[in-house]
């Protein structure tokens, strides 16, 4: 307890050095304002985390959704799951899915949600874009994960469609899931699909080295997590509206959940520490 009141108080020291002067940004739109764009919100969710970002986004954009379905449902017991998909993943082959019944011809902005599995979108979406071409399209993915994700699963959807258009993503972990709808609303107002100001982040300070504090700070928020085992060497920082946001340069070391999966080397970890609260990891970057 002592030690968390030390991280506490080291954390609202942070915010007091830190500058805490974000910035108020307008949004640059995405497409003419001669005509608005007609907007998809494409989505697979395994359980109801991904379908709640994908009912936000078209509340928020009143745009069109629809969900992606299996032939074939995985069965809802976690390590089944796993299980067969590994086994889909050794054979080279993907899930059957209903046909999407949206005329994707008709839209020009899509947003595709998924859950990320195995460091990438989960195998329906990658079973609908290999059914697909979506060139010339505006591709927006977002997600939800257990650590993250985003990235990578970004750098295949491209791989998927390169005559695509794939703007900046949205990532959220399940654990967060609660801080999802105002993060929505920043999200779409800082890439232009909603009107409003926002809070520009401020950059990054420069690396320096983890003092004991930073790493305590560090380890309070991954800490509880069995599948992130890392020791942080470096870190900068920056003020976000309600607090510090820190990004740990750490070592990834072998997981504690006897996974088979071999270390990354470095990883990048972004902590946030908000008004008195308990650190908490938002994203890990492998």
């Amino acid at each position: 307890m002592k030690k968390m009141k030390s991280v506490l108080v080291f954390a609202t020291a942070m915010m007091l050095t830190v500058s805490c002067g974000s910035k108020k940004m307008a949004p640059q739109p995405v497409v003419s304002k001669e005509k608005a764009p007609k907007m998809l919100v494409l989505y697979y969710s395994q359980t109801s985390n991904t379908q709640a970002v994908a009912k936000e986004i078209a509340k928020r954009l009143d745009a069109d959704i629809e969900q992606i379905v299996m032939e074939q449902p995985y069965d809802g017991d976690f390590q089944a799951t796993i299980d067969r998909c590994m086994k889909e993943r050794e054979e080279g082959v993907l899930p059957d899915i209903k046909p999407v019944a949206a005329n994707l011809a008709d839209y020009d902005v899509v947003f595709i949600g998924f859950p990320v599995w195995f460091g990438t979108y989960a195998p329906p979406v990658a079973a609908f874009l290999n059914q697909v071409d979506l060139s010339g399209k505006k591709i927006v993915p977002f997600c939800t994960f257990g650590s993250g994700g985003l990235e990578s699963s970004v750098k295949d959807l491209v791989r998927a469609e390169p005559n695509a258009e794939v703007l900046p993503g949205y990532g959220v972990r399940a654990a967060r899931l609660n801080a999802m709808p105002q993060e929505i609303d920043e999200f779409l107002k800082a890439n232009g699909f909603l009107k409003g100001e926002y809070a520009k982040p401020e950059a990054f300070s420069k690396p320096h080295e983890v003092s004991d504090d930073e790493a305590d700070i560090f380890n309070a928020a991954v800490g509880d997590y069995p599948m992130l085992n890392a020791k942080a060497k470096t870190v900068a920082i920056r003020s976000i509206p309600k607090g510090v946001e820190y990004l740990f340069f750490a070592e990834d070391l072998p997981r504690k959940d006897n996974s088979k999966m071999p270390p990354a080397g470095e990883i990048k970890v972004y902590v946030t520490v908000a008004n008195g609260e308990a650190p908490v990891f938002t994203k890990v970057v492998r």
